[in-house]
């Protein structure tokens, strides 16, 4: 393929990826932004750190299971790319089957969780009470949320990137409009911004439904007994484990920023997710570009295409640098305006100029971290990704404990696990993408 008609490819998925991640951290930044500009007896930073906290825990909850999208859509890439109609919409009714069970487990054991979350985290900022007011409202949005993994991994492997795409920005419309609502009218305050998170993500279950239903519906014939075959399970969960454990590593960095950054006095805690809120927002721009990789390289993948899957990988690299810089310059120009809108509060705005040497470092170090998760989830290379993050999750934990445990040892730690991500990761599979 030339490289014009690559670049139009790329683009053509890449974009509506874009906007459908960047509604996730929009979605974080408008709860953050609701309530933190709540006033409740001068104690607003408390509203801010509970809802960090508090959506620290679903992402541990969450994250762990990310398998039943990256995994789905590397292979119903693959089956797309080798033309199986019976494997694609087997994939998904394996995902629908796992991810529906887990998030029964997870309604049924939401009081375990809580005591275990309350144990975990140290709460020096007393907003472990808030956090699981909004915890057990949020928590009945699991099956909701599941359902969604699965459904958006297997579009984005059958190279639809638009369904999902509409399916996120119904979901951020609602829960806007739902906040707004809740905590702006009816006063609900941390309790209306859970509801209405609720409320959003069935929306979008029904409405992904519904696209299935009117597109795909009469091009397949649904077997469960087929799809849910004992070898071709183990195969699933073989693949996914070695994704599972990469996500587990993490959660493992993610969750204890969040708890190393709670232990330090006020604000450092309101500091540190705001910035985080950044990351968040660049990293969901760059797996737009790596959701485009899951599809193309798993297509060309499964279709035996080695010298395709090269240009792509080196196509989307190019891609990838040229955002990086861009959001490393306006981080570094338009940082404070940025966080301004989050907060008004100017003891917290200021605080955060602080670190922000490693916001604008952030981009630079982590853009192929994201890039090659994509490449590596397309051709189903999962070992390769589980074996650069266990090296990468031990240099945070040994920055951090060796320099301190202050809040730039912290920070160093984050950049060197996305440092390393992305050498090991680049390293480690040459052979598989460059050897004839």
């Amino acid at each position: 393929m030339k490289n014009s008609g690559l670049n139009k490819e790329i683009i053509r998925l890449t974009i509506p990826n874009i906007i459908t991640n960047i509604t996730i951290p929009l979605l974080g930044m408008v709860d953050t932004a609701i309530v933190g500009h709540i006033s409740d007896n001068g104690e607003v930073t408390d509203y801010i750190g509970a809802v960090a906290v508090g959506s620290m825990i679903f992402n541990f909850l969450y994250w762990g299971f990310g398998f039943l999208r990256m995994g789905t859509s590397g292979f119903t890439a693959q089956a797309f790319g080798s033309k199986n109609k019976n494997e694609q919409i087997d994939i998904l009714a394996r995902a629908l089957t796992i991810g529906l069970s887990v998030a029964l487990l997870m309604l049924l054991l939401q009081k375990p969780i809580a005591m275990l979350a309350s144990t975990a985290i140290e709460d020096k900022n007393n907003v472990m009470s808030l956090a699981l007011d909004y915890f057990f409202i949020r928590i009945w949005a699991a099956p909701a949320v599941l359902s969604m993994y699965a459904l958006k991994g297997w579009f984005i492997g059958m190279q639809d990137s638009k369904t999902p795409m509409w399916v996120a920005i119904l979901i951020n419309v609602v829960n806007i409009l739902f906040d707004v609502i809740f905590v702006m009218f009816l006063e609900m305050k941390i309790e209306g911004v859970a509801l209405a998170t609720v409320i959003s993500q069935y929306s979008g279950l029904l409405l992904i439904s519904i696209i299935f239903i009117i597109k795909h519906k009469k091009q397949y014939s649904i077997s469960i007994k087929r799809a849910l075959h004992l070898e071709k399970m183990k195969l699933f969960f073989k693949v996914n484990s070695d994704i599972f454990l990469r996500t587990l590593c993490i959660i493992a960095v993610t969750t204890y920023f969040t708890i190393a950054s709670s232990s330090h006095p006020y604000p450092t805690l309101a500091v540190n997710t705001l910035i985080m809120q950044l990351f968040s927002l660049f990293s969901y721009f760059m797996d737009g570009f790596a959701y485009a990789c899951e599809s193309l390289c798993g297509k060309y993948y499964g279709a035996k295409d080695k010298e395709g899957l090269k240009q792509v990988v080196n196509r989307v690299i190019l891609w990838g640098f040229g955002l990086a810089v861009i959001c490393s310059i306006l981080y570094g120009v338009f940082g404070k305006e940025i966080i301004s809108i989050l907060t008004d509060h100017k003891d917290v705005i200021d605080a955060s100029m602080y670190y922000k040497l490693w916001l604008i470092l952030i981009p630079l170090t982590g853009f192929l971290a994201f890039l090659y998760d994509g490449i590596l989830i397309g051709m189903t290379q999962s070992r390769i990704m589980r074996n650069a993050i266990f090296i990468s999750t031990a240099l945070f934990f040994l920055s951090y404990f060796c320099l301190g445990k202050t809040i730039d040892a912290l920070w160093l730690g984050f950049i060197l696990y996305l440092t390393g991500r992305s050498i090991l990761m680049m390293i480690l599979s040459r052979k598989q993408i460059y050897a004839k």
